[in-house]
């Protein structure tokens, strides 16, 4: 692909600064600057000293906020961060303008490195499923146990509800999408997100509604927003033709930690039949399935997932215990 499909980017330290981005009660966000990228983390402070550490990753088009609720919950269970991927939340671009699967791993990576938190209870939703799947499989001593809700691993029959995400990575398409929907406000924008990634868009309180319509305005004043969703788009349908050992299904078979994986019945983004795959895919997994639930269940139910986690941790201190005894 040529650089000139894309419009140019200002470099970062002459970006124009948006407005603040949200921290809810409890929250911390700091900036953590990286080789190559600055990551911005949130986090809550432990409820308690000794908690082992864990790390969230969001998925396309999403940001660290998309596991608040999650975090919350689990508060006395885990230490919780966050991180934005380069170029979302309130990340700047990679200094590269690399965005595929491998770049966005190897920046968690580099994260857990100079923070030596390793290794962490790592989450991943979507796009972030995929780039926690790759960190785990290169660098099983940075996890202790892996949740994947929705992970975006290769379909081979993507469902059609998801092919207009897919488009949006194609050369041209991104424009047009931009010109003919030049006239949408944020509020309308957000109605759509939520119809698409939420089994029942009724399920949204109006105060996270409001909130995420004030975060995609603000992400809009960006001038990288649009390069950042695109890129990472590609990125993602890249890792898809990838074979061999680079495969995100061969790499999953190579993932060591115990494994959640969180599918929703109501998914238009990744198929619900992808499960049993997954199930069989990664060599220590169990499965929690939500017929009602889309493609964010850390989001619609925060406290099912939530349980589940608990419950692969007991299962994973008995584990340990058994084969130490």
């Amino acid at each position: 692909m040529s650089s000139t499909e894309l419009p140019s980017v200002p470099p970062t330290s002459v970006l124009p600064k948006a407005i603040a981005v949200r921290v809810a009660e409890g929250e911390r966000l700091r900036s953590v600057g990286l080789p190559g990228v600055t990551l911005s983390v949130r986090s809550r402070p432990p409820a308690r000293e000794g908690l082992e550490p864990a790390l969230y990753v969001h998925g396309l088009g999403g940001s660290s906020q998309n596991w608040s609720a999650l975090m919350a919950l689990l508060d006395g269970v885990v230490a919780s961060e966050a991180v934005d991927l380069p170029g979302f939340g309130d990340s700047p671009p990679p200094d590269d303008g690399n965005y595929s699967i491998t770049a966005h791993a190897r920046a968690v990576i580099r994260y857990l490195d100079a923070v030596g938190r390793g290794p962490v209870h790592l989450f991943g939703n979507s796009l972030g499923g995929a780039v926690s799947t790759r960190v785990a499989a290169v660098r099983p001593d940075l996890v202790r146990t892996l949740t994947l809700v929705s992970p975006a691993l290769p379909e081979l029959r993507v469902q059609r509800t998801a092919l207009p995400t897919g488009l949006v990575g194609l050369p041209g398409v991104a424009a047009l999408f931009t010109r003919l929907t030049r006239e949408w406000t944020a509020e309308q924008r957000v109605r759509g997100v939520t119809a698409l990634c939420y089994g029942d868009p009724g399920r949204v309180a109006p105060d996270a509604f409001r909130h995420a319509v004030d975060e995609l305005e603000r992400r809009l004043q960006l001038p990288y927003f649009w390069d950042a969703l695109i890129r990472s788009t590609r990125g993602l349908l890249s890792a898809y033709t990838l074979g061999g050992q680079h495969g995100l299904w061969r790499q999953a078979e190579r993932v060591l930690a115990p494994t959640l994986l969180v599918y929703g019945g109501r998914d238009q983004l990744v198929g619900f039949r992808m499960a049993q795959r997954a199930a069989r895919s990664f060599r220590d997994s169990r499965l929690l399935t939500l017929p009602d639930a889309g493609h964010v269940a850390m989001m619609e139910y925060p406290e099912t997932v939530a349980t589940a986690f608990r419950e692969l941790l007991a299962d994973s201190a008995a584990t340990t215990e058994t084969a130490g005894g």
